[in-house]
């Protein structure tokens, strides 16, 4: 993290659609060079937070401050110091690889001859040399993504906002990602990524908001969250297959915790994770959030906090 001054700061931030209260009274503080998460249910308000945090959406109430810059005084200028990439891609579907590629660095003010620069450079890092003269409309969604990355990071943005950005890669698609994300975290810039996927969050942040109903309800790095429940889960499993979770301290705790479960259940003790805190500040599951650890795709250094 390259220093404690904020790079996004949000406060009060309230949206409503008709009578759906969907982002209701929330604050942010995102500081310069820092990688942060914000996990949640499908619903729960995170997509409509990012709309509001890159100006394509404007707040009902509260402020945003962008580096600092009114984001609602100054859109512009604030728009010029950003990346968006989305859960749908906003590509010209009628347009080849390259076109596509040229048409954003244009819009981000480069001059052409910057433009064909960084378009040789950025298809390099997302291997896209042998499609540039293939139409979006002739690509796979992977390589569509692949297409999307680029042109949103053409302008070496100071924040990168993704919204579920990994959602239908596959495996060598994702790893390669979280690379280029990694470096572009790396040389200072500020990545707010939203997601539902537990491990994506876990091992990649500093720091982790979660967001249910609208409301942030934690916040923190995911080692501070997991110890708020406590850092090791002892799980029972019934004879009638009913789950019962209790949260401890330590391994140890746990195990002599064991000792109370009924003899004809089975017992497991594992790491606290965070759907586990997502659950006992919610009472709900996150879906579509668990990935077998270390699995193949999935990033396997954490950050450090």
């Amino acid at each position: 993290m390259a220093d404690e001054e904020s790079m996004i700061r949000a406060e009060g931030l309230v949206k409503r659609f008709g009578d759906l209260v969907a982002v209701d009274g929330l604050s942010l503080d995102v500081r310069k060079g820092e990688l942060y998460g914000f996990l949640g249910p499908n619903g729960a308000g995170k997509t409509t937070t990012v709309r509001m945090l890159t100006t394509m959406e404007i707040p009902d109430e509260g402020s945003i401050a962008i580096d600092g810059l009114d984001a609602r005084a100054r859109v512009v200028e604030v728009r010029r110091l950003i990346g968006v990439i989305q859960q749908h891609n906003s590509l010209d579907k009628d347009l080849t690889v390259r076109e596509n590629l040229l048409h954003h660095a244009l819009m981000q003010n480069l001059s052409f001859k910057e433009a064909k620069k960084r378009i040789e450079e950025f298809a390099g890092i997302m291997e896209l040399q042998d499609r540039m003269e293939t139409k979006v409309d002739k690509l796979s969604g992977g390589w569509k993504k692949k297409v999307s990355i680029a042109c949103s990071i053409m302008h070496r943005p100071e924040i990168l906002f993704m919204d579920e950005p990994t959602t239908g890669l596959d495996t060598q698609s994702r790893n390669l990602l979280w690379k280029l994300i990694r470096g572009l975290n790396k040389d200072g810039t500020t990545v707010f990524l939203t997601t539902h996927y537990i491990f994506e969050a876990e091992s990649l942040c500093d720091r982790v908001g979660i967001i249910n109903k609208g409301r942030l309800i934690a916040e923190g790095t995911p080692e501070e969250l997991k110890r708020r429940v406590g850092a090791f889960a002892l799980v029972s499993v019934g004879p009638d297959g009913e789950e019962s979770v209790s949260y401890h301290p330590d391994s140890a705790s746990a195990r002599a915790a064991s000792a109370d479960v009924p003899p004809d259940s089975s017992i497991s003790i594992r790491p606290t994770n965070l759907e586990d805190v997502f659950l006992e500040l919610t009472g709900r599951r996150i879906r579509c959030t668990i990935f077998p650890p270390r699995c193949s795709g999935w990033p396997t250094a954490t950050s450090a906090t």
